[in-house]
């Protein structure tokens, strides 16, 4: 394995050269004490450093037999790979003499009085050969068990036994050991896309090439190779950095110790260690799933059925292997894709329709051809002929099922290749805990997410290329989106598409946030706001409605692929109506307003003083339009420790007559715990649309009784006054980090400026909070005056400081 961008220079090589050394050491010393605890005196020592003694002080004293013993250590100690903070593993093996409990005892107190963290158990052969058959945590220890002292014979019956059952047994074992790893997975996630990563039990990290290593040693797939080893000592030199630096023996890499494991390790910062990481996770998880697959066939149920007939090009028979066709130059062999005999490496379409064929038949890429393609294949000239293009839009149309396959070509060097531009953001970490991907793995989601949606689109192949590429200038300075439209147009052109073509790429990719933007900060009933986007996509002339079609698809293939603090349906929703709005305004229509409740429930609303409606997560409340409205529905969810995801509030505009209805839409989860009891809700919305409840004292009450945690650093919170972005209101953008009951006081903050929140716009992204408010005077009008704007920012952004701050002003 390389490390990314030039890493392993000579400082990276010199840090890591001594941990080895320094792990080395360790394990020598550790040795050379056990030995003398097993053989004779030792003296009490430093602690955590014991010293061995004797007659010229460096020798054992009083040495005792140790006939039918013998020290094993099993785990990391074993392997020789004792970090810091890892724990000794030690098995004391015995033929059964009566004495093992005194021998137990002088092994077992010293390393005790030492304070070295210890696991042990005393076995005899019989014992630990049926200990490994039941558990299989015992099982995985003992297969890389080492002798540390006594008798060899001992030791090697042990390991002999405990082989051969695990072989014997293989087909059973390791289905069990395949379904550990799963539930493994699904707990401690992808190593190589996580920000606070467990090295050692994520997917992808140091448990799995030990698991490797226990399958191989069944005979069943052969050990790791080069690249595997190499990353998994790249892990474990993080490890190792991590446990010194924290002082501790802990496995999983917070966001504070990353620049400083990045230091240890001779690294630039934080973010070449985290690429390096994500580089060294996956290639581990993807020689990972090659070999889950052959131990999969291995363990399926035996077919009894006669010898298989290959199917050829000219349809004669020959006994052997079953190769059926799935594309031009690709066929299945035992449920990989591999190269038909006779595929011309010359031509420079066959490496990405050998890779489409594989993904549209769901199928992997066999390592062989993989090495075949990246060391043989021709590349497609530049620009590239039609059929690799082609190629490469079905490879990417295939949805989830590419992930794998571009994940094959990625990990042979491909990918780099026939994109250059992608070095740039191979393994790049996104450091927003919205972001559940690398960039270059982001991307890919995208692609494969907005394969379902190509049947929405006039251009199914622009919008996958657009989604491959929407985010690929984040591997340079500057505004990503600004750069990343330069790259596409420079690799449109290099993947042959004609010039307007590659004029909408590259303004797919500048405007690829406009449509997610725009619909989640402003009233996207206003016209102002749908000025914004006809004129944003105008710099493609005759193609501006094709152009909406295409960002709001690619939208939603890029907020699946971030995660599910980026999307929604009420996100989904918004974006969908302001598209349809702007392709309208294209067309010169005016298109009518979406409602939000029946006819109905606007009636009772207006009759009745106030409708609500509790459904799961959804809370929508029609009242007539008034001062507070807002801020005090969100205060009765605050009460009931409901926190806001979204809100969405729709008024009349002036003009529209006194009579008018606000409608509140609300997305509130639970602080924690189980939801409230929907109708006691329901019954404190209704107390308070009759001024019934007194809400700041509740909340106040609530408030008192919190536990305020400081010392916690988040970004400073950002009140900003949008210029020009309604001519009927003034826009007010809240950005802060998100806590319980923000909404109710930056609402209140409104309040208390004398102004109306005539449309809102909050969303919850992570633990930010993106709220925009649409507000007007007592007139109903947009303020003007900058000093009063200014007083209205100050007096909002003094509601946004913590209650610590809040309380020592």
């Amino acid at each position: 394995m390389t490390l990314v961008h030039g890493t392993l220079g000579g400082e990276t090589h010199a840090a890591r050269a001594a941990l080895v050394a320094a792990r080395a050491a360790r394990a020598g010393e550790l040795d050379h004490w056990l030995t003398g605890l097993l053989l004779g005196g030792v003296s009490p020592g430093l602690r955590g450093r014991p010293v061995l003694t004797g007659p010229d002080g460096g020798g054992f004293t009083g040495h005792r037999p140790v006939d039918g013993v013998a020290l094993v250590a099993v785990g990391s100690h074993a392997r020789r790979e004792l970090t810091p903070g890892g724990d000794l593993d030690l098995v004391l093996l015995h033929r059964g003499r009566p004495d093992v409990a005194e021998v137990a005892d002088r092994v077992w107190y010293p390393i005790w009085d030492s304070g070295v963290r210890l696991d042990h158990s005393v076995r005899t052969v019989h014992e630990a050969r049926e200990v490994a058959r039941a558990d299989m945590k015992a099982a995985l220890g003992l297969l890389s068990a080492r002798r540390i002292a006594g008798e060899h014979s001992l030791v090697d019956e042990m390991r002999a036994a405990v082989l051969s059952d695990w072989r014997a047994d293989a087909r059973k074992r390791l289905a069990e050991l395949a379904e550990m790893c799963r539930k493994r997975w699904e707990s401690k996630g992808e190593l190589a896309f996580l920000l606070e990563p467990d090295l050692k039990e994520a997917h992808g990290g140091l448990r799995d090439v030990n698991v490797m290593q226990a399958v191989a040693a069944s005979w069943v797939a052969s050990a790791p190779d080069a690249r595997v080893r190499a990353a998994y000592d790249l892990l474990l030199d993080v490890r190792h950095a991590l446990h010194e630096v924290t002082g501790r023996g802990t496995d999983r890499l917070v966001l504070q110790e990353h620049e400083a494991v990045a230091q240890a390790l001779g690294m630039l910062d934080g973010n070449v260690l985290l690429r390096n990481l994500a580089e060294a996770a996956r290639t581990i998880t993807y020689a990972g799933d090659h070999l889950w697959r052959h131990v999969e066939r291995f363990c399926a149920p035996r077919r009894t059925s006669a010898v298989r007939v290959a199917r050829t090009p000219s349809g004669a028979g020959a006994r052997g292997i079953e190769r059926t066709p799935v594309g031009d130059g690709a066929v299945e062999q035992e449920g990989e894709v591999v190269l038909a005999r006779g595929a011309d490496l010359g031509d420079p379409a066959l490496t990405l329709r050998v890779a489409a064929a594989a993904a549209q038949a769901g199928l992997p890429l066999a390592l062989a051809t993989v090495g075949r393609l990246a060391e043989h294949a021709a590349l497609p000239p530049v620009p590239w002929p039609a059929e690799a293009r082609d190629a490469l839009v079905s490879l990417l149309g295939a949805g989830p099922a590419a992930i794998g396959v571009w994940e094959a070509l990625d990990q042979a060097g491909l990918i780099v290749r026939l994109l250059p531009d992608w070095e740039r953001v191979r393994n790049r970490p996104q450091r927003n805990p919205v972001h559940r991907f690398t960039v270059d793995r982001h991307l890919v989601e995208a692609a494969a997410n907005a394969a379902a949606l190509t049947r929405e689109v006039s251009r199914p192949d622009l919008l996958l290329v657009g989604s491959l590429l929407h985010d690929i200038g984040k591997g340079w300075p500057g505004d990503h989106s600004v750069s990343g439209a330069v790259v596409a147009r420079d690799l449109g052109a290099r993947m042959g598409f004609d010039d307007g073509d590659v004029k909408v790429l590259e303004a797919l990719v500048r405007h690829h946030l406009l449509l997610p933007d725009t619909a989640t900060r402003r009233d996207i009933t206003d016209p102002k706001t749908i000025e914004v986007v006809t004129s944003a996509v105008s710099d493609v002339p005759g193609r501006e409605r094709e152009l909406v079609e295409l960002l709001a698809a690619l939208a939603i293939a890029d907020g699946l692929a971030t995660g599910p603090g980026a999307w929604g349906n009420w996100k989904a929703g918004l974006i969908a109506e302001l598209a349809r709005r702007a392709s309208a305004a294209l067309a010169g229509g005016t298109p009518p307003p979406a409602p939000h409740l029946s006819p109905s429930e606007l009636a009772l609303a207006r009759h009745d003083g106030g409708s609500v409606r509790v459904l799961g997560s959804r809370v929508t409340i029609a009242a007539p339009n008034r001062p507070g409205l807002l801020w005090k529905a969100a205060g009765v969810l605050a009460m009931h420790r409901l926190a806001v995801r979204t809100a969405r509030l729709s008024s009349p505009a002036p003009g529209d007559g006194a009579l008018g209805t606000a409608v509140l839409e609300f997305t509130a989860v639970p602080e924690y715990g189980n939801p409230p009891d929907p109708a006691a809700l329901e019954a404190d919305l209704r107390r308070m649309l009759a001024d019934r409840l007194d809400v700041a004292a509740r909340l106040e009450r609530r408030a008192r009784s919190l536990r305020v945690r400081t010392g916690i650093p988040v970004p400073p919170p950002r009140v900003t006054i949008v210029d020009d972005a309604s001519s009927t209101a003034t826009v007010v953008e809240v950005r802060a980090h998100d806590r319980p009951g923000l909404l109710w006081r930056v609402g209140q903050a409104l309040g208390e400026c004398g102004l109306q929140v005539r449309a809102a716009q909050v969303d919850t992204l992570g633990s930010d909070a993106v709220d925009v408010f649409y507000v007007v005077d007592e007139s109903n009008r947009p303020l003007t005056e900058p000093a009063r704007l200014s007083r209205v920012r100050q007096h909002v952004l003094a509601a946004l400081q913590p209650p610590d701050r809040q309380q020592a002003g």
